[in-house]
């Protein structure tokens, strides 16, 4: 009798807790769960939203391969990742490392390279990104101020137009440092009162302390960005002008993959092109999961 009342109080509770929890349950199956499926679906179809879904196999995918704006798209993204992603690291961690030192500015500090990556990817910013690098933009009026004379519009050359997208990128390291300096305050003071003892410099003790017990926030960091890398939209999209402007040297994936679904209709072929995504993010995710013992160091 005992267990059958313990039993009844367990499901009860157990109940309790599925309605507590039934708000995000909604929203995870409506905007997650149901949305992925339905995506994986179209994939292998021929949608235009307009009309049912036609099932065309593997279409989506062969049409890819003959596809030279996927190819572009690919191209653009991997070099804005594979360039924006080690620059913002390797900027958020030397200034993590010049702010461990502790000092009285260092809130105000810290506080204030924070703030692009709060702001960074609003639309307002980007905006205002665009604007400084327009032919009567800041930019070109800070250049003129020192004596050469540039109307030149940054964002209208096709060998300029991504590099500022990646200095945009760049600009909002202030989330990776804020992880980089509170994984530095982590580190042990004995190990460099030992290493100092031992005759080791700033250097020594960087290369042999600091940068071996970094390697797990490195690698944590690296993971986050490289997939904010491969899915960057919303900068692109109002930089270039909706288009992947100037001659699609901007047109980043997620920014190629927009155009399908929504300019053009072509919900099915979108789909397909999302799920390429997830694969390619996946692949290089599992890549530096592979090579991870190699080199992330973990004291235990």
């Amino acid at each position: 009798m005992k267990s059958y009342y313990s039993g009844k109080r367990q499901a009860r509770e157990d109940i309790a807790g599925y309605l507590f929890i039934s708000p995000w349950l909604v929203g995870f199956f409506a905007f997650a769960v149901i949305p992925i499926g339905m995506s994986f679906y179209f994939s292998f179809t021929k949608y235009d939203i307009l009309a049912s879904p036609i099932f065309n196999g593997l279409d989506n995918f062969r049409r890819m391969v003959s596809d030279p704006l996927f190819w572009k798209a690919l191209s653009v993204t991997f070099t804005y990742a594979f360039v924006s992603v080690p620059s913002r690291l390797v900027f958020a961690f030397l200034v993590a490392v010049l702010f461990k030192r502790a000092s009285r500015m260092i809130r105000f500090y810290q506080a204030a390279y924070y703030l692009p990556s709060l702001v960074g990817g609003s639309i307002a910013v980007a905006v205002m990104w665009r604007r400084m690098f327009m032919s009567d933009g800041v930019v070109n009026m800070l250049l003129q101020a020192i004596g050469i004379n540039s109307t030149v519009s940054w964002i209208g050359r096709t060998d300029s137009a991504l590099g500022i997208l990646i200095i945009l990128a760049v600009w909002q390291f202030g989330s990776s440092m804020l992880i980089f300096l509170a994984g530095l305050r982590q580190i042990p003071k004995t190990y460099y009162e030992a290493a100092s003892i031992d005759g080791a410099g700033p250097i020594r003790q960087f290369f042999s302390i600091t940068l071996p017990q970094m390697t797990p926030v490195i690698f944590f960091n690296l993971i986050m960005q490289l997939i904010s890398g491969f899915t960057v939209f919303s900068q692109a999209f109002i930089i270039s002008g909706g288009r992947g402007d100037p001659q699609n040297s901007t047109l980043v994936y997620a920014l190629y993959l927009y155009l399908r679904a929504f300019a053009y209709n072509e919900m099915g072929y979108s789909s397909a092109l999302a799920w390429v995504l997830v694969l390619i993010i996946a692949v290089f995710t599992a890549l530096i999961f592979k090579t991870s013992d190699r080199w992330v160091y973990y004291e235990s």
